[in-house]
């Protein structure tokens, strides 16, 4: 039988060669953190798949090629952060995007936004000196 770890004591990862101990640090839970929620791909296949139109959890099981259980466990996860809402249609539900908490973690994604257009640049920049015809 495995050894239980106590959830009180902190949890060491050791690098015996080297000497290291690093403590393990706790994540947020996912079903509390958008981010995490979407540190996951499929999830954020399931979003994208989403961001089109509202569909029942059956047609998203067949368009990404994943089991229901699969696709209704991940919607768990969406809809208990809020990136995602469900209507229910007697015993259908249909799940869609929620614009309002996707624009939170936009939001915060375009603080880097100045990082990708500066290097945007750069390359646009190179390309038209490279392609400029020499004289």
């Amino acid at each position: 039988m495995p050894a239980r770890i106590e959830a009180s004591k902190p949890t060491r990862l050791t690098h015996s060669g080297m000497g290291i101990c690093l403590a393990i640090m706790p994540r947020a839970a996912t079903t509390s953190d958008p981010f995490n929620a979407i540190a996951e791909p499929r999830r954020r296949a399931l979003l994208t798949l989403l961001a089109n139109a509202e569909r029942p959890v059956a047609e998203i099981a067949d368009e990404l090629d994943m089991a229901q259980p699969s696709v209704s466990k991940h919607l768990r996860v969406l809809l208990d952060v809020g990136l995602v809402e469900v209507r229910r249609e007697g015993r259908h539900a249909y799940y869609r995007t929620n614009p309002e908490r996707i624009k939170a973690v936009h939001d915060w994604t375009r603080t880097f936004e100045q990082y990708w257009q500066h290097q945007l640049s750069r390359i646009k920049a190179r390309a038209e000196r490279t392609s400029s015809p020499k004289t």
